[in-house]
């Protein structure tokens, strides 16, 4: 009797040493491969290209495993840029050295995913939060996501619809032909917040809340976006409501565009309406950008709205880098002497694909009753004396991930 149950346990600890041993052999399987893919996902990002639009850079995809990975995928990623600059805005208590967040790009965390739902239609999401990395807090108010959120659905044939907080096509189109991507130039040093570059002049607001949007695919390089903002106030159903449309083209070295939106004020009873037409052209050795808009309302306030904005900018590739360049005339046409020149010079220079270093001196020349050339600027926050010249000077780094 002892004998067998003697026999009995040797083979349960022989049964059991194997077991684990099996289970050993599967779990370094397992981390070989699990190593294998981190590294091939490594490299393949490394080689991924860097591109200064407003869609960040795919990553690797976080992903259910099984059959689910085939159908959806989530990424996460973002951009963490820092500069250092010094601002005078024509104060008599003397000018601001500081250390800013998001200069050419604005800091931020997003989240993005889509699902395949078969047959070329997907459902998309996107939620991104802006940081103030020289503080830690939240941008855009204080909004957890408040650079963009939305949900919708696109379809390889009929394009795509979204639903939320989300990027207006006049500013989408300014970003395009920008030289310098709305970014580096008009920040406002202390601020802690991203720069505006030339939307600051051409104006509209860059997001807007409760909005659909529909966008084409693209049609032999043609695109196309309508776009509605519901304005949600009781009783008043005009009242906030944003309306806008764009159109592009983008093919070989051609890019053009036209935009126009209409947003109504509090009372919906005065619309300011701009249309803006723009492009780039791309000659290798230097590319050539050129935009023209003009932003009026309806005229029932006392003092209407009536302005004419234009831009002639360059970007040459310099060795490694890019030397950027642009000119701005901002021309107010009901107010007197409320006009303003803007010029600037940058460069950028990357370290690798997803870092780069840049700098930045822009110069803004206002009229005696104009206050243009700092985003943020307020009378009592960093203000801009009228007929001010504003001078501003940046170097930062912006990594992207």
């Amino acid at each position: 009797m002892k004998k067998s149950l003697l026999a009995l346990a040797v083979l349960s600890a022989v049964t059991a040493a194997g077991t684990a041993q099996a289970q050993s052999n599967v779990t370094q399987r397992l981390s070989r491969n699990n190593r294998s893919l981190l590294a091939a996902a490594g490299t393949a990002q490394a080689q991924s290209n860097d591109t200064q639009s407003l869609a960040p850079p795919r990553l690797p995809s976080i992903a259910a495993t099984g059959t689910a990975q085939a159908q959806s995928n989530i990424t996460i990623y973002g951009v963490v840029d820092m500069a250092v600059q010094h601002q005078d805005t024509g104060q008599a208590t003397g000018s601001t050295l500081a250390l800013d967040s998001g200069m050419q790009s604005g800091s931020r965390l997003g989240f993005k995913g889509t699902e395949d739902l078969s047959d070329g239609l997907k459902v998309n999401f996107l939620l991104e939060m802006g940081v103030n990395v020289d503080t830690g807090q939240a941008t855009q108010g204080g909004l957890p996501f408040g650079r963009q959120a939305w949900v919708g659905l696109s379809s390889d044939n009929l394009g795509s619809i979204s639903f939320g907080r989300q990027y207006a096509p006049g500013f989408i189109a300014v970003d395009n032909f920008d030289p310098f991507g709305t970014g580096l130039t008009t920040g406002t040093a202390g601020s802690g917040g991203s720069s505006f570059g030339a939307a600051h002049f051409f104006g509209g607001p860059s997001r807007v809340n409760n909005s659909v949007s529909y966008a084409t695919n693209d049609l032999s390089g043609f695109t196309g976006n309508v776009f509605y903002g519901a304005g949600e106030i009781t009783g008043n159903t005009t009242a906030h409501r944003f309306f806008a449309s764009s159109g592009a083209y983008n093919a070989g070295p051609v890019f053009a565009t036209l935009a126009y939106s209409d947003r109504q004020n509090a009372t919906g009873d005065n619309a300011r309406k701009s249309t803006l037409l723009a492009g780039t052209y791309d000659f290798d050795v230097v590319k050539a950008h050129a935009g023209y808009s003009t932003i009026k309302d309806d005229g029932v306030a006392a003092a209407a709205i009536d302005v004419r904005v234009w831009l002639l900018g360059l970007s040459i590739p310099v060795g490694a880098g890019s030397v950027l360049a642009k000119y701005i005339r901002y021309a107010d046409e009901n107010a007197s002497n409320a006009n303003a020149n803007h010029s600037a010079l940058g460069y950028t220079y990357p370290l690798s694909k997803r870092t780069n270093l840049y700098t930045s001196i822009s110069h803004t020349a206002n009229d005696a009753n104009s206050k243009m050339g700092s985003d943020d600027s307020t009378d009592a926050f960093y203000p801009v004396a009228a007929g001010a010249t504003v001078k501003f000077y940046q170097v930062g780094i912006r990594h992207r991930f």
